[in-house]
């Protein structure tokens, strides 16, 4: 076990670091505590809808930065912050800090250090997304395959876990999620040859309570969907955080795409990929799973946002869990049985006509029946990125509508032939993913690369819509002062209003946008903070828009201006 590296901050002694133990019932009770942000999303539902109102459409215009934090590198900044007693947890892929809401000045630092070989099998972006709060402590995974539980008071570890291995193919870039008790976390690789799985810790110890292999291994429910079993299946990365209901007691979380892209070489449905599973966080024991991308060739992860709410459906209320998934797709399920209640387009979409309401699986259309069965160069919608990516919707209960960071970009796709793919698999050693096909992006013309949109779930359609020249690659937050606040690739920290879309404040941050924004109450005053700094996945594409965008990381804090 490594020992965490710890640095005492000059401000340690002003600030107060009592904090109390967070309980099963106070994680449940997150979405009413509006001084506190204590689990990914928010709130168990991932709604990301805050109450507070003391910033709204009037009073916008007078916010400005409170403070700034630098995280003092050059990588990608996905984090998303976490409040407790007035003090900020946040994380970036080396550091954990914790930071005075108020001040913006560090109380406790502690590095993460991993070997230069784990970027190795980092494929989009040397980054992590935030960490959970209970019982005293603070958890995050580490890049090169490892769990971490510290002391929040001090940043001292308490514990250190080992999950999983640079050698099998594995990073870990997601905030846990504390369920019942239980530290769930997921895991990166899919184009590293890597099987995807689910794990469960001890919150106290650190002990592996249980694994959930999404990709069965030979014999195991769902191996008949492989080739051969099952024997040399891979795939199914867990690489964002799953939400959680309590009083189901059941887990939501995503899966990647199987390996690799070219489905050519492992016909069938290649279960759990592509899905939504329910599971037991005590157990990790698989009560449903819908999957959204049987055989998939386009590397559709559904591994976005699993958001709670109570919709109306066919006249009566309705526990659902809903998707914008990365396939184009604007999914709503009952989330105690995983029952299929709408199915709709959300964004252009050409890989499927829809999807059949009895059987839940696509309909595939005739260009992605080609590929599917041979050598054929077609056209696409959306593309590989998806209609949406990583980063999460927001959803008003009050609106009705969820709020979807949207990509308006095709692709021209080729499979390689299978005798291809096997010479590939040798020479690299391993199923990689996207190497076995050709592919580029195509765009429309006279059109934006990307959408904000307000997005009614039953149906998928927009209320509104508001275009950029880049897709926003940025989470979004909705709160009851009737705002919708995002990031923009160039810098821009945005607030928009919710009925219209209508752009009405921005504040330019030093670097790209890619990070979760969060909003709080510390002394009566309503606070807004988000991470900037460029990275991940669309960065790398060649986008004259983002020519002369900095690098740096860095947390930018917002108050209103008094009157």
């Amino acid at each position: 076990m490594k020992r965490a590296i710890v640095l005492a901050s000059l401000f340690c002694a002003s600030v107060s670091v009592t904090a109390f133990a967070q309980t099963d019932a106070d994680l449940k009770n997150a979405a009413n505590t509006p001084e506190k942000i204590l689990t990914y999303g928010m709130s168990y539902s991932q709604q990301r809808f805050s109450t507070l109102k003391q910033i709204d459409k009037t009073t916008v215009k007078r916010l400005v930065p409170a403070w700034t934090y630098s995280f003092e590198n050059i990588t990608g900044e996905e984090s998303q912050p976490m409040i407790l007693d007035g003090i900020m947890y946040v994380t970036s892929h080396d550091k954990t800090v914790a930071i005075n809401v108020e001040t913006g000045r560090e109380i406790w630092k502690t590095l993460t250090p991993y070997p230069p070989k784990t970027i190795e099998t980092v494929c989009c972006g040397i980054v992590n997304r935030g960490g959970a709060l209970y019982d005293g402590k603070f958890y995050r995974t580490i890049l090169d395959g490892r769990v971490q539980a510290l002391d929040i008071k001090t940043g001292k570890e308490v514990w250190n876990t080992r999950a999983s291995t640079v050698e099998e193919g594995h990073a870990m870039t997601g905030a846990p999620l504390i369920a019942n008790g239980v530290v769930i976390v997921g895991v990166a690789g899919s184009e590293f040859s890597a099987r995807g799985f689910i794990d469960g810790y001890d919150a106290q110890t650190g002990k592996r309570l249980w694994r959930f292999n999404t990709v069965p291994k030979a014999g195991e429910k769902g191996s008949e969907t492989w080739p051969n079993n099952a024997k040399d299946a891979v795939g199914g990365s867990t690489w964002t955080t799953g939400s959680y209901d309590a009083d189901l007691d059941l887990v939501y979380w995503g899966t990647g795409n199987p390996s690799p892209w070219n489905a050519l070489d492992r016909k069938g449905d290649n279960l759990y990929t592509d899905s939504i599973l329910a599971l037991r966080p005590k157990t990790g024991e698989l009560v449903w799973h819908y999957q959204t991308s049987p055989n998939d060739p386009f590397d559709y992860d559904n591994v976005q946002a699993l958001v709670q709410a109570d919709l109306n459906v066919g006249g009566r209320p309705h526990k659902v869990v809903m998707q914008a998934a990365r396939n184009g797709f604007f999914y709503v399920l009952d989330r105690a049985n995983g029952e299929l209640l709408a199915a709709n387009k959300y964004v252009k979409v050409t890989w499927a006509d829809g999807v059949d309401m009895k059987t839940g699986r696509p309909i595939w259309s005739e260009s992605t029946k080609k590929i599917l069965d041979h050598v054929e160069k077609i056209q696409s919608w959306p593309f590989i990125g998806g209609g949406t990516n990583w980063y999460p919707m927001s959803y008003s209960p009050l609106s009705g509508l969820a709020y979807v960071n949207t990509s308006n970009i095709g692709v021209e796709y080729e499979p390689l032939p299978k005798e291809d793919i096997q010479k590939l698999m040798l020479m690299a050693g391993d199923r990689s993913g996207g190497n076995t096909v050709r592919q580029r992006a195509i765009y429309a013309q006279g059109e934006p690369r990307g959408y904000l949109k307000a997005i009614d779930p039953m149906t998928g359609q927009a209320k509104w819509q508001t275009g950029f020249p880049s897709p926003n690659w940025a989470g979004t937050l909705v709160t009851a002062g009737g705002l919708v606040f995002t990031g923009v690739l160039t810098g821009e920290f945005i607030a928009v209003d919710g009925d219209t879309g209508k752009i009405l404040w921005q504040y330019q941050t030093p670097s790209g946008i890619i990070g979760q924004p969060v909003t709080w109450q510390a002394n009566g005053t309503q606070y807004l903070a988000v991470v900037s700094g460029i990275g991940g996945t669309y960065a790398r594409q060649p986008d004259p828009n983002l020519a002369h965008v900095p690098k740096g990381g860095v947390v930018t804090a917002f108050k209103l201006l008094p009157q």
